[in-house]
Formats: structure tokens, C-alpha cells, sequence
């Protein structure tokens, strides 16, 4: 990607609004400018009264690694860094919240890996379709984070508390056959026809009553008998905390310098 693109496509597809995510050169990896884009654009699709479905998607070979670790090096060491807490507030958070409560069909279209805050972003949408090559990794552990952007909150409700404490524990990636089976993804297609199979669906949503879908998914959400925002806020709690370790600079370090990290539980 050149750097005159934005790092953020919005495509309409009729009443279907496309936000595509466009940093393919770092896996759609998030930077401040995507995240600001991300936030200011599902704001305004859940204004516009004539979009009826939102599809996140993304360029290239990824859907999103998480956040960029390019960015994350910059602060190690420096004392007047902003807190990730601070960061999770100001920036993941309102997205989150914008797409539980956009009373709009939300649909990730999960092309290849979807990662850390990346998947975070998939399991805050409604409705998640996958090609066959994605996969799910809840990458946090290995960097000495903690789960964050809504995961503690989604994950569980999708797979069940053991599956998700082993994905979040254990950071090992989740293919698509075996995130269809356990709840995680609505439907797997083959990679070459993900883009169809998401349009066919994104266009099936936005032809039903958005008003009663809306209510539908306000519903559904006050039955998950949960504050969201207080769960951000733990989240950003804790990962004040975890960013603060020595193990999660030994794991920034090491997945920077392409080597196994060394974590000393500190």
C-alpha cells in the first residue's frame, strides 16, 4: 500500500456499507489513523439511515493482526508513554461499543488470520463468515497481555468459558472448520468466493426490518446479563497493569527481533 491510500475503503453496496480495512502491508495491523477511521465511520453508518447492514472487511491476504507492535515499541521504556488502558479507552473502546450497539446487521468478513484486538474486532460483529483459511488467535498471552476490546465479554458467550480460557490462555490459533464447530463463526467458505458469499448475505440483512433487528440485537444484548462498558473498563484495568510487566516487553521485544520470547512470570 502506497502511502497517499487511506487506511481505511468505505464501499457502498446499495444499503450494504463496506468498511474495509486497508493496511494489507502490515496484515491490517491497527495504527491510530485506522482505529480513528474505524470509529468515525461505524458512527456514521449507524447514523445514516440508508445503510441496513455493515460488513467489516479487509485487503489482502489478513484480516487484522491486532494492534501494531511497531507502534508499541515506540513507548517501551519511555516513563511518559500513555497507559494501554488509556489507549484501550480512547480508541477500542467506543469502536466496541459502536458495533454492539449500532442497531444495524453487523458482519466481519474474516479473510486469513484475524488476531489479538483484530479478532477482538470479529467477535464484536453479529454475524461472522470466514474463508476457509481464516483463523482466530487470541494473541494477548503472548505478549504478556490480557484479552482485550470486548473479548472477556464476547468470546465466552460464543465457545463457553472452558474454550475460552484455553484461547486466551494459550494463544494457539483457531482454523475456520474448527471455529465453525464450536460456535465461533457462522459459516465457512471457500477463500475464492468469501467476498460473494459475504455480499449474498450482507444483501439477504439489509432487506429485513433493520427497525426490528435493531430491537432484536437490543434484546439479545441486555440478555447477556452484562454491563459491556464496566467490562471495558476492567479490561482496561487490567491491561494497565499487564502493559506495565517485564513479560510484556519481553514479548513485544521478542516478536519484533523474530525470536521465541524468554517470559520470567514478572
Amino acid at each position: 500500500m502506497s502511502d497517499n491510500q487511506p487506511c481505511l475503503l468505505v464501499e457502498n453496496e446499495g444499503p450494504v456499507r463496506v468498511l474495509r480495512m486497508n493496511r494489507p502491508g502490515v496484515l491490517n495491523a491497527f495504527n491510530d489513523d485506522l482505529l480513528i477511521a474505524l470509529g468515525k465511520e461505524a458512527k456514521a453508518a449507524a447514523r445514516d439511515d440508508s445503510v441496513r447492514c455493515v460488513v467489516l472487511a479487509a485487503a489482502g491476504r489478513a484480516f487484522c493482526a491486532g494492534q501494531d507492535l511497531d507502534t508499541v515499541k515506540e513507548r517501551l521504556g519511555d516513563p511518559n508513554a500513555p497507559e494501554l488502558g488509556e489507549h484501550l479507552r480512547k480508541h477500542y473502546n467506543p469502536l466496541i461499543l459502536s458495533l454492539r450497539t449500532m442497531e444495524k446487521p453487523v458482519i466481519a468478513s474474516v479473510n486469513g488470520v484475524a488476531a489479538g484486538a483484530g479478532c477482538s474486532l470479529a467477535l464484536a460483529c453479529d454475524m461472522r463468515i470466514a474463508g476457509e483459511s481464516a483463523g482466530f488467535i487470541e494473541a494477548f498471552i503472548k505478549v504478556g497481555l490480557v484479552p482485550d476490546s470486548g473479548s472477556t465479554f464476547t468470546l465466552p458467550r460464543l465457545v463457553g468459558m472452558g474454550r475460552a480460557m484455553e484461547m486466551g490462555y494459550t494463544g494457539r490459533k483457531v482454523k475456520a472448520g474448527e471455529a465453525l464447530s464450536i460456535g465461533l463463526v457462522n459459516q465457512v467458505v471457500p477463500d475464492s468466493e468469501l467476498e460473494s458469499a459475504t455480499s449474498a448475505l450482507a444483501g439477504r440483512l439489509a432487506l429485513l426490518p433493520t427497525r426490528a433487528i435493531g430491537l432484536t440485537k437490543r434484546a439479545f444484548n441486555k440478555a447477556w446479563n452484562a454491563d459491556l462498558a464496566d467490562q471495558l473498563e476492567y479490561e482496561a484495568f487490567l491491561q494497565s497493569t499487564a502493559g506495565k510487566t517485564s513479560d510484556h516487553e519481553e514479548g513485544v521485544r521478542a516478536f519484533l527481533e523474530k525470536r521465541a520470547p524468554q517470559f520470567k512470570g514478572k
